[in-house]
């Protein structure tokens, strides 16, 4: 099966995990981290789930899962050990047209979530169409080594200067292999505000802000 790869807007939508374990405590961050209003279906919380119902407000649905329990969501993650469970959320969430994912079981599932290697807004994601997470783990360590919190730097400022690009049209369109050839990233890395934007306003005749992160 090939997958449509694609990115969801869910701010402030309504996400629900089956499940209170460790597993569940993961897919919630990154849900939160997109700007979900997360609900949890679960008799119990692992520590970490625990924590970010106190800390990040996740609802909690203290029961075993019923099928009147996902109604309104824009998506549902089951992340239960008990197969027979997580065919039941597979089955009410088609039949009701929302979007399921059943951790590891890839034929349960609308969508299926790729390893992932974040920097900011920057996203680099890995799929093996379920084939071997194995194998994407492993691609996201390199990537992960070689894709540091420097690119999280360069893309805001890359983004910066994109929205001023319609009001200085006498800046070239070669401002990325410009700036990547006078040194902008090593630049990042040794947090030289003051070189970054010697280079910036150099090549683009922009000031921009800068944070390191």
């Amino acid at each position: 099966m090939k997958y449509y790869p694609v990115f969801l807007d869910i701010r402030d939508k309504k996400c629900v995990i089956v499940g209170g374990g460790e597993v569940a405590a993961r897919k919630a961050e990154r849900l939160l981290d997109c700007g979900a209003k997360v609900s949890v279906i679960s008799p119990k919380l692992s520590p970490e789930l625990a924590e970010l119902k106190e800390k990040k407000g996740i609802a909690h649905i203290v029961a075993q899962y019923s099928g009147d329990l996902i109604d309104g969501a824009a998506l549902i993650i089951g992340a239960t050990d008990d197969e027979k469970t997580n065919a039941q959320i597979s089955i009410d969430a088609r039949g009701k047209g929302i979007p399921v994912n059943i951790v590891d079981d890839p034929q349960k599932c609308d969508f299926i979530l790729p390893s992932l290697v974040q920097r900011g807004d920057l996203a680099i994601t890995i799929g093996t169409g379920g084939k071997s997470p194995a194998l994407a783990r492993h691609l996201r360590k390199e990537l992960e080594s070689k894709y540091g919190k420097e690119y999280e730097t360069l893309l805001n400022i890359l983004g910066n200067l994109r929205l001023r690009m319609g009001k200085n049209t006498g800046v070239g369109k070669d401002w990325f292999k410009t700036l990547l050839a006078a040194g902008i990233l090593d630049s990042i890395k040794d947090k030289d505000i003051k070189k970054v934007k010697e280079i910036v306003k150099k090549i683009t005749g922009e000031e921009v802000e800068i944070e390191f992160n």
